[in-house]
């Protein structure tokens, strides 16, 4: 089957619940074959991850917090939603800045994903940053409650996946770190 044989075309789309970070969309969709199917979508603002690099590669800069949905502390790479109005990179740049108090002084794209397709309709944009500078202290707005620390690069290779290495995009981004540097370093 070729992919124009699988695609599904929107016919209608209405709002049926929204809060202040994602909305809920039913889609009524038409198959490839004519037929007609609701679909559920949550809708909500792109997202960025930062991988802030430091002591020349030997560690990264990363945050400490409280997962709600998980229940438990995660340690991750800095990030969120970014802003109405705001490009990728300066979603990334303000969150690096907010979360750990640096600035880079390089920002490299290291990839686009679709955090989870079959039901969400977002972006998350992976960057990473280099020749960080400390600036000041954290910004975090009035429900954020982190502390950034400095982590060996070898452990955060080692342990993700098992707490608090649990967040699923600081395993994407970690993917894409390691893929940027076998292709830069060989």
């Amino acid at each position: 089957m070729s992919d124009e044989q699988l695609i599904w075309r929107e016919l209608e789309r209405k709002t049926v619940f929204k809060t202040k970070i994602f909305s809920v969309t039913d889609r009524l969709c038409l198959s490839p074959q004519g037929g007609r199917e609701p679909f559920t979508v949550i809708e909500t603002n792109d997202w960025v991850v930062v991988v802030p690099v430091a002591d020349n590669g030997d560690s990264f800069f990363m945050v400490r917090q409280w997962r709600h949905g998980a229940q438990e502390i995660s340690l991750e790479f800095p990030g969120g939603v970014i802003e109405t109005g705001e490009t990728p990179q300066e979603g990334a740049a303000r969150e690096l800045r907010e979360e750990t108090g640096c600035t880079a002084g390089k920002m490299i794209k290291l990839g686009i994903m679709s955090p989870n397709p079959a039901i969400m309709a977002n972006r998350v944009y992976f960057f990473l940053a280099e020749d960080l500078r400390i600036d000041g202290d954290l910004q975090l707005d009035k429900d954020e409650f982190i502390s950034a620390e400095k982590i060996n690069t070898q452990e955060v290779i080692q342990k993700v996946g098992s707490p608090p290495y649990i967040h699923a995009l600081m395993a994407t981004a970690l993917c894409f770190y390691l893929r940027f540097k076998k292709e830069k370093h060989g």
